[in-house]
């Protein structure tokens, strides 16, 4: 997924994008494996008493035998940077637990019941929505808490937290940027996917939230003839001076080259009008080098810290992290700075939702009451096929406007 789409996935499969089985934080929401998934609620749950004289003990929920390509290398990462988050902590000792979900709700079951028995107090994973989901059922009759690597809004709430950087933050921190920047007439193009959907909703949020106007949403079918076919659309909705910015919610794998190639050539060019992106734009570095995106505006953490998380795991570990291995490093140090803080209830809902929120490996982030997160983000943009900051991250969130 990661991959821009080669020339022999078009052979196979000409109508279609490439799209793997699962999503996950770095492209769509992995709406669905959500589909039958509802938020846990526990009222406000508190969590499980802890002995200070004792490591506390964590488990790690991994789909490291999923049998998915990818699965065994992802899980892997998170428990190194797990360990490596661990190992940083001053004064607080972990007990890290690792136990295999294989990628399977009814697996995710099992082992979270398993990691409570022996005396889990806090559940930290597991990656994908249903799997979460499923964790969060069990974790709630136990009065545990979930910190789950998904970036999918639909399973978050109760006693269920999600690690991922959503829609809603990445969208919220564009718009607000855009209309600072006197962008605020705002063309939404998006699939007609729950993914896409999903990520216009969002817009359309920040879009209120932030005194910007949607001037038209268009969408598309998920496949090359259906964003051909939406080009004078898009174009008929910008054109003419009735919008000064357009967010695409595409990723590479998916429409993002199409567009940002097509729609310049129709006269909507970076010098007419901003294009703005709800994913990554610098995963994969190929991405950096398409000519449509240059001058682009997306959302990425404090390039800095995340540079230096990098150089240390590394050092560590001898190899780069996953792109989302980082996730369970900020799982550790948001668990750590808590245990450290003291209190008879340290990993109760109310500790982990704290204002000030904690550091992560690409700067500040917070849990907020509806189990959603808040990162602080950069606003970047593509320079000569390099990333570019327009405006830094936040180092905190006091007077972050959240």
């Amino acid at each position: 997924m990661f991959a821009l789409l080669s020339a022999a996935r078009k052979a196979v499969a000409p109508r279609r994008f490439a799209a793997g089985r699962r999503r996950f934080v770095l492209a769509l929401p992995v709406l669905g494996l959500a589909a039958a998934c509802q938020p846990v609620s526990m009222n406000g749950a508190s969590g499980p008493a802890l002995d200070a004289s004792q490591p506390v003990p964590v488990a790690l929920l991994v789909p490291k035998g999923s049998g998915q390509s990818g699965d065994a290398i992802l899980s892997q990462s998170l428990e190194n940077s797990a360990r490596l988050a661990a190992s940083e902590l001053n004064g607080v000792q972990i007990d890290l637990r690792v136990y295999d979900t294989k990628g399977d709700p009814g697996t995710t079951q099992a082992v979270t019941a398993q990691a409570i028995d022996e005396g889990a107090k806090i559940i930290l994973g597991p990656v994908y929505a249903a799997d979460a989901n499923a964790a969060g059922h069990i974790a709630k009759a136990r009065g545990v808490n979930v910190l789950a690597f998904s970036n999918n809004a639909s399973i978050a709430g109760g006693n269920v937290f999600i690690l991922g950087p959503t829609f809603q933050n990445t969208a919220d921190r564009l718009t607000a940027y855009a209309a600072a920047q006197g962008r605020s007439r705002i063309v939404v193009v998006h699939a007609n996917t729950p993914e896409g959907q999903a990520g216009a909703s969002a817009i359309q949020g920040a879009a209120q939230r932030y005194g910007a106007t949607i001037a038209s949403s268009v969408p598309y079918e998920f496949s090359q003839q259906g964003v051909t076919k939406a080009i004078p659309s898009i174009v008929s909705a910008a054109g003419n001076g009735q919008a000064d910015a357009i967010f695409l919610t595409a990723n590479t794998a998916g429409a993002l080259p199409m567009l940002t190639r097509m729609l310049p050539q129709q006269g909507l060019g970076t010098d007419t009008i901003q294009y703005m992106g709800l994913t990554r734009w610098d995963i994969p570095s190929q991405t950096l080098h398409l000519p449509g995106v240059q001058g682009g505006w997306f959302a990425i953490p404090d390039p800095n810290l995340t540079a230096q998380f990098i150089q240390r795991y590394r050092a560590a570990y001898g190899g780069d992290p996953h792109p989302i291995g980082g996730l369970a490093f900020d799982g550790i140090n948001a668990i750590g700075a808590l245990i450290q803080q003291g209190g008879r209830d340290p990993l109760s809902a109310a500790a982990l939702t704290q204002n000030a929120g904690f550091q992560g490996v690409g700067g500040a982030f917070r849990f907020r009451t509806d189990g959603t997160n808040e990162r602080a983000l950069a606003v970047a943009t593509v320079r000569d096929n390099q990333v570019a900051i327009l405006d830094p991250a936040p180092r905190s969130f006091s007077g972050m406007g959240f």
